[in-house]
């Protein structure tokens, strides 16, 4: 990679903290110059950890900076739309956060607004740049045959506070907006289909390709919640998809898609391990277990924004992943919603 690209991090939070900053710290072909958040000392303290020299309360003092050239987002949700708006506006280039925005009417417009730029917007569905999951992709392509039916499921345990104690780093925290952010994420359904949802759907897309159409159910017991789909697909194929919070045990996700050729399991591990997924293929008779190290999705990332940004090649989700992923939020909610299976 020839020159560094200058990014500023905007959102010192929790996901910033254990996700981004150590992954911006080890990413090739990057250099994190300014960090922005608006809770009273958590941009300095957070600059001061990671040796960043600027560190600012408003977001406009990036977004008026020359020597920015691109911005991580990593403030929650319902910011997302706004900030990436003013990065594209003030000829930033952006990686966001997942989802893209909080519906998909403002999905499409950040998808309208990059389009025809010289711009690059990335989705943060990180998943993405995960090897193990990169090396199905290619096995559905190449060996799977017609792709027929699939599993896929995302499960937080009870047991993930635990493990996240063990992994994480000591965390900075703006005490005074904690209170609004329990406040926001009390509609816990709405939250954690968002949240969550938006991971599991982009993987389903990424190894079949687009949803036709969707029937779900939801269940709420308190605190938990859980949906189950049926989903077909445009190829024809079609599978079940679940999602659960919390279960008792240790979180767990992963697919399993079966073709006329072949099938393959993608066992995906907490991203805090950084450990890539294990996968089991198989295809004439044999079976594959690659071993797949750089397992660092985060930082994989970064590194492949950067060079979307450098070789002016395509980013991964881009806008259109983005939005698509929104609009199967929306349609498991209606579906569940209704008892009607909607298409897509």
């Amino acid at each position: 990679m020839s020159e560094r690209v200058r990014l500023a991090l905007i959102g010192a939070g929790r996901i910033a903290q254990v996700a981004h900053l150590p992954a911006l710290e080890k990413a090739d072909g990057v250099e994190l110059v300014a960090v922005s958040d608006p809770g009273p000392g958590l941009a300095e303290a957070v600059a001061g950890r990671y040796g960043v020299p600027a560190a600012y309360t408003a977001t406009e003092a990036i977004f008026d900076d020359p020597d920015v050239e691109a911005v991580l987002i990593a403030a929650p949700d319902r910011f997302h739309y706004a900030l990436a708006s003013a990065a594209l506006g003030a000829g930033k280039h952006v990686l966001v956060e997942k989802p893209l925005a909080a519906d998909a009417t403002q999905g499409r417009a950040l998808a309208v607004q990059v389009t025809g730029t010289a711009l690059k917007l990335q989705v943060g569905a990180m998943k993405r740049h995960d090897p193990g999951l990169e090396f199905a992709r290619r096995f559905v392509a190449e060996s799977l045959g017609q792709a027929r039916t699939f599993d896929v499921w995302y499960r937080i345990g009870d047991m993930r506070p635990q493990i996240e104690a063990a992994l994480f780093p000591v965390v900075f925290a703006d005490e005074a907006a904690a209170p609004k952010e329990a406040e926001i994420k009390a509609d816990r359904q709405r939250y954690l289909l968002a949240t969550h949802g938006a991971h599991v759907l982009d993987t389903v897309r990424y190894l079949l390709g687009d949803v036709a159409t969707v029937t779900a159910q939801h269940r709420g017991y308190g605190r938990d919640q859980a949906w189950t789909a049926l989903l077909t697909m445009a190829n024809g194929a079609m599978g079940t998809l679940t999602l659960s919070v919390d279960v008792p045990g240790v979180p767990a996700e992963g697919i399993e898609v079966f073709g006329a050729e072949g099938s393959v399991r993608v066992d995906t591990h907490f991203p805090f391990y950084r450990r890539a997924s294990t996968v089991r293929a198989y295809s004439a008779g044999g079976i594959i277990e690659p071993i797949l190290p750089d397992g660092d999705a985060y930082e994989r990332q970064v590194e492949a924004f950067v060079r979307a940004i450098r070789e002016d090649g395509p980013t991964t989700p881009d806008a259109a992943d983005g939005v698509a992923a929104l609009e199967l939020i929306d349609a498991i909610t209606t579906a569940a919603a209704t008892g009607h299976t909607v298409t897509l």
